[in-house]
């Protein structure tokens, strides 16, 4: 992975909307959280751009964020929100000059699209909460995203779950949001899962979707070789009238039933309000027990 250097007071940071748009309403807490903790926000009325639901059509997001990727002054570039649409511009994108000057790309949900081009890039990047919505997050998860921005490690201990599979796992964390990681299987941007730890996690999903998923991915090979599974929000999950007959934990479980790596539920980081910043690409360890997991991240850069 290559190295890229955490922020500092003074550092710029782009918000950008590759996917559904956004309102000045809805950015402007975010906006001046950064200016609270001593970052310099940059956007401007592109931020604010609609074309039926995209802030923008294709064409203009992907040059919008080009822009961001390449001015080299731009350390990080937080992801306005998620709803739909960045795999609609990832191939429009040139990541040759960026590569030269690697910044920070922060975002989930949606954004998994950029953290699996990143993966294969050799990038590491921040999943975390976005702008949207950013007034709602916990104060834990807040301060813990100020934590990240400035390389501190982070640590979380969150409550063990009856569907664990108690160990200890070590390596990169790749993954993010479970539909649309299956929406990039086969292509160059879904990411290298072999001797990583991967983690999932989706929002209003019927069961059957997510037995679905999990089962295309095992089909596909993606799941046999990996170090652990760490699962974060199954958040407004949905059953039909007749029922699946199962949780989507179990559905879970069960699709990974078969090879020896930790599983871990519950993991702090979703889509609910005390969603907590992790790593992709950095090393972080994942104690699972019977009292508890302890996850630690960015350790060791």
């Amino acid at each position: 992975m290559k190295q890229i250097d955490f922020l500092k007071p003074g550092s710029k940071i782009a918000i950008a909307a590759p996917a559904r748009m956004v309102t000045p309403d809805e950015m402007q807490f975010a906006i001046n959280w950064l200016k609270e903790k001593g970052f310099v926000p940059v956007y401007d009325e592109r931020l604010f751009a609609q074309h039926y639901i995209f802030a923008g059509d294709d064409n203009f997001r992907a040059a919008v964020f080009q822009h961001y990727l390449d001015d080299e002054d731009i350390e990080a570039i937080w992801i306005a929100r998620g709803g739909y649409g960045s795999i609609r511009i990832i191939d429009k994108l040139d990541f040759t000059q960026f590569l030269q000057h690697p910044k920070w790309i922060i975002g989930f949900s949606d954004g998994t699209v950029f953290h699996g081009k990143l993966n294969r890039l050799g990038v590491p990047s921040l999943h975390a909460a976005m702008p949207f919505y950013f007034e709602n997050k916990t104060p834990e998860a807040k301060h813990a995203l100020f934590d990240a921005l400035l390389g501190k490690p982070l640590q979380y201990e969150f409550p063990s779950h009856p569907l664990n599979k108690n160990d200890v796992m070590e390596g990169e964390i790749v993954g993010g949001n479970l539909s649309v990681l299956y929406g990039m299987m086969g292509s160059n941007t879904f990411p290298e899962l072999d001797g990583k730890i991967m983690f999932i996690e989706d929002v209003d999903e019927y069961i059957y979707h997510i037995d679905r998923m999990m089962h295309a991915l095992k089909r596909a090979g993606k799941l046999e070789n990996l170090k652990g599974l760490i699962v974060g929000g199954l958040t407004q999950i949905k059953d039909n009238s007749h029922p699946f007959g199962m949780t989507a934990e179990q559905v879970i479980a069960e699709a990974v039933a078969e090879y020896n790596y930790p599983l871990c539920f519950g993991f702090p980081a979703g889509h609910f309000d005390d969603n907590r910043p992790l790593f992709f690409g950095l090393k972080s360890r994942i104690e699972v027990t019977e009292a508890s997991s302890v996850f630690l991240g960015n350790f060791v850069h």
